[in-house]
């Protein structure tokens, strides 16, 4: 069959999650998928990343108790081989075979545009096609969501390109860890990197323009930069990255750097370059041009995830959406995700059956309100290195530029009774910014160990943008490390 209610061009999270949405009112929907199904996040990054990052930070939480034995050296090999049971050592056939129970057809192959509401399928490279290595061209009859990502941006340096760096794709994927790594970046991946690679004993060296972690809070990056530093990583800020010379493929690289007052150069040589300086939108091969839209630029979109450029179809209605990092405005899986329910709720209400998804609401206009547009004003991030960074909402430089009046709210985690039975000198911060006029929180950053798992609390009083004076009665339980939650509320003068 070549005509579906639906197609999805993308089965990654994002892409699952908006055909899932889409289909649960009796839509057909089809996925195109060239790679594996599930996407970069199941394979080359959120799931190898933080199984890598795993064993380091548990062994740090051991040694940090008093009474327990050294952990020693991590065991590199059994570490690589979790990894790989984790992302089923690149078998989708788990994911294939959860699309067919939900009534969703895969097509492989590149999907792209061709004109309104049709997508050409050419066959992938490595990867068996449905239709025996012919293209194929697929019709929908409501609607075409695009979730094919981003993709890892190379910047122009000279030499780099021809020096075969990695990018995170190799970086959480390799089949045995090198004497020694250059990192160019200091972002999420760059830090969580640098870090993961030191704990399984590469010699590192990590080179950033500017702070690490620079959208977060500035506290949140030097904690971060200390404690890599502590780890034996040669922390380098504010430093240019000039050239890149690779002699012998496979060989040793050399980086020329400047610092910000353009002394220098200076070199850095390592067995393996590691390029984490950004991602931009996956658009230049989605057949973009062909619908008359700038196949280099995001799919921007409204709240309800369609493409606001995009022409409407006979009956009004928009026929093209996208959802996740291909907006360019979530960067995140988890965000993505969600931006992806959104979208295939949308589509299941403007061209299905209703009904059922309306039911628990008043009317058509609450269902709109409350379930059939994003809101992204709580995006959440968690960083983890170690400590762990978690953060959700604007930092205080973001909040004071939007206009917002804010205060804020800090308290040392390690002063809390939780953190003193985990372990002495534990460290980490937490912070709240609290909109004075309101006195609703609007922004939270935790710092410290497992400081992720704190999030999720203050992303619901950001989201519900609960009263400080209604919080005060959520009592945290002790003693844990949550009980911080009290303290910051005393500090608020509660």
């Amino acid at each position: 069959m070549d005509t579906f209610d639906v197609i999805v061009i993308g089965a990654g999270p994002v892409g699952e999650n908006a055909a899932d949405r889409a289909s649960r009112t009796g839509l057909s929907v089809a996925v195109v998928e060239a790679e594996l199904v599930g996407g970069e996040c199941s394979y080359w990054a959120c799931i190898p990343s933080k199984t890598l990052l795993r064993p380091g930070a548990a062994r740090a939480a051991a040694a940090a108790v008093p009474g327990v034995a050294d952990p020693g050296p991590l065991d590199v090999a059994a570490v690589l081989a979790w990894r790989d049971e984790r992302t089923g050592e690149g078998d989708d056939s788990g994911q294939e075979q959860w699309l067919d129970s939900a009534g969703i057809a895969l097509v492989r192959g590149h999907g792209r545009l061709v004109g309104e509401r049709t997508v050409e399928v050419t066959p992938a490279q490595g990867v068996d096609d449905d239709v025996d290595g012919q293209v194929r061209r697929l019709t929908a009859r409501c609607a075409v969501v695009v979730a094919t990502g981003s993709a890892p941006v190379v910047p122009p340096v000279p030499g780099l390109a021809e020096a075969a760096p990695w990018t995170s794709r190799e970086a959480t994927a390799v089949e045995s860890v090198p004497e020694s790594l250059v990192v160019v970046g200091g972002g999420v991946v760059g830090c969580e990197m640098a870090q993961a690679y030191a704990d399984l004993g590469a010699r590192v060296t990590l080179l950033a323009r500017g702070t690490l972690l620079g959208g977060a809070e500035p506290f949140a990056g030097e904690a971060v930069a200390a404690s890599l530093r502590d780890a034996g990583v040669d922390v380098r800020l504010g430093v240019e990255t000039q050239g890149v010379e690779r002699p012998e493929p496979g060989g040793p690289v050399t980086v020329t750097v400047t610092d910000a007052d353009g002394a220098g150069p200076a070199e850095v040589t390592a067995a393996e370059l590691l390029v984490a300086t950004g991602r931009r939108p996956r658009t230049g091969d989605v057949g973009l041009g062909s619908i008359g839209l700038d196949p280099d630029a995001p799919l921007a979109v409204d709240d309800s995830t369609a493409v606001v450029a995009a022409d409407l179809d006979g009956a009004g209605r928009p026929w093209l959406y996208a959802c996740g990092d291909v907006t360019g405005s979530v960067a995140t899986t988890h965000q993505g995700k969600y931006q992806a329910r959104v979208c295939g709720d949308v589509v299941a209400t403007r061209f299905g059956d209703d009904g059922a998804r309306a039911a628990d609401v008043a009317d058509a206009g609450a269902w709109s309100r409350y379930r059939a547009t994003a809101d992204h004003g709580a995006q959440t991030q968690v960083v983890f290195t170690r400590p762990q960074v978690a953060w959700v909402g604007p930092t205080e430089a973001q909040a004071r530029a939007a206009g917002t009046d804010v205060e804020v709210v800090a308290y040392a985690l390690g002063d809390v009774a939780g953190a003193g039975v985990t372990s002495p000198g534990y460290p980490g911060r937490a912070q709240l910014l609290v909109d004075r006029e309101r006195r609703v929180i609007v922004g939270a950053t935790f710092v410290g160990p497992d400081a992720g798992e704190m999030l999720h609390a203050a992303t619901i009083a950001v989201v519900g943008e609960v009263p400080l004076d209604r919080l005060w009665h959520a009592v945290p339980a002790f003693p844990t490390v949550s009980e911080v939650w009290l303290r910051l509320a005393e500090t608020a003068g509660l």
